[in-house]
């Protein structure tokens, strides 16, 4: 145990060491010895990133991006329902598809990606950012698998009582499904939120970029301002870890349910 905290505790320092330097001024960062905590604590660097960057742009952008995952997050769950519970024509062959779209790197995909979207006058907005996104080929696979353990005689006691498949997937399918809705929400959200090389790519006005990249111009533009890095990079870290904190509970319940009742 005690060996355990001090792991932690190590893992831990960087972090520590992020979120207090985030509070020095400028002049204290620099000092030696270094602190471990900030002796003159001041807000002025998260007000530096509003007032002398365009964070509440690049926040504003990453937010409607993350709100736009989420929307394709359902979209990717009711394909892998329809894989795991509807019979149709085709449905292995379309499956093979999906599941090949995974082994080719993202990277390969961009150049055609971006041809499309130029053509059809996507370029530098936001739904060119958002769209090619909507879809993701692992969710739909991880939610295929899940959904497949689902007992069909339940779906099937729900339509003889004369619920529609709205109905069923809302209100069956999605509360049963809260482990894998809990894992692919954090994923969806952490993607989201990190987003920087397809929007840097796709987009030509500062206005449309992602916190991400701002972080990236803060790097450039103030190099030698540690303090307001920190803040930065803090900024971008702890909404990750408010997520994780409360979609966890979900996760362990993914682990330790067996069945269902």
């Amino acid at each position: 145990m005690i060996l355990l905290i001090l792991g932690g505790l190590i893992v831990s320092l960087p972090f520590i060491w992020m979120i207090s330097s985030s509070f020095k001024p400028e002049s204290e960062i620099l000092q030696m010895p270094p602190t471990l905590f900030a002796e003159n604590p001041t807000f002025q660097n998260y007000i530096s990133l509003f007032t002398n960057m365009n964070f509440g742009v690049y926040l504003k952008n990453t937010l409607i991006i993350v709100a736009l995952s989420f929307v394709g997050l359902f979209f990717n769950a009711m394909a892998g329902y329809g894989f795991a519970k509807y019979h149709f024509k085709g449905k292995e062959k379309v499956f093979y598809v999906v599941l090949a779209t995974m082994m080719i790197p993202g990277q390969v995909t961009m150049i055609p990606v971006y041809l499309l979207l130029n053509k059809m006058g996507l370029i530098n907005t936001m739904i060119g950012i958002v769209l090619p996104g909507l879809a993701a080929a692992f969710s739909i696979f991880l939610f295929r698998m899940f959904m497949s353990t689902i007992p069909t005689d339940l779906i099937e006691a729900a339509r003889l009582d004369g619920a529609g498949e709205f109905y069923i997937f809302f209100r069956l399918i999605m509360p049963i499904s809260k482990p894998i809705f809990a894992v692919q929400g954090i994923l969806t959200f952490i993607a989201a939120w990190n987003s920087f090389l397809w929007p840097l790519i796709i987009a030509n006005d500062e206005s449309l970029y992602t916190l991400s990249v701002g972080l990236s111009l803060l790097k450039g533009q103030y190099a030698s301002n540690f303090a307001l890095q920190m803040a930065g990079a803090a900024f971008m870290v702890i909404p990750i870890i408010i997520i994780f904190s409360l979609f966890q509970k979900y996760i362990v319940e993914g682990f330790t349910t067996s069945g269902l009742k």
